[in-house]
């Protein structure tokens, strides 16, 4: 079972089991990690907003021009910047490291 790393606002890692095909929003909801997801996962806000460490970056699928224009509404863009709805969880994915941006952790 793969696992995601959350990196919370006080620097706290946060690990948690992910089943494989869910996204990355459900696998934060399931396991008590601060994101809101209020369009419930269909890319019609930008309130599941994560930041992806550098390294990991590359090796997620390219964000749609759908999720990069809805991207442009999240407070705290990075380069880096993805919506966890849009990234589903795979074994290549196991350790993968995301920080929540100030505005949706605790």
């Amino acid at each position: 079972m793969p696992h995601i790393i959350f990196i919370e606002e006080n620097g706290m890692e946060k690990k948690a089991p992910a089943e494989l095909g869910q996204t990355i929003l459900e696998v934060a909801l399931a396991n008590d990690v601060n994101m809101e997801g209020a369009c419930g996962g269909n890319m019609a806000c930008a309130t599941c907003h994560l930041v992806v460490m550098s390294k990991w970056y590359d090796t997620l699928p390219k964000p749609s021009d759908d999720e990069s224009d809805m991207l442009e509404l999240a407070s705290g863009l990075t380069r880096t910047s993805r919506l966890g709805c849009q990234i589903k969880v795979t074994e290549e994915l196991d350790g993968l490291i995301l920080s929540l941006p100030k505005r949706f952790a605790s």
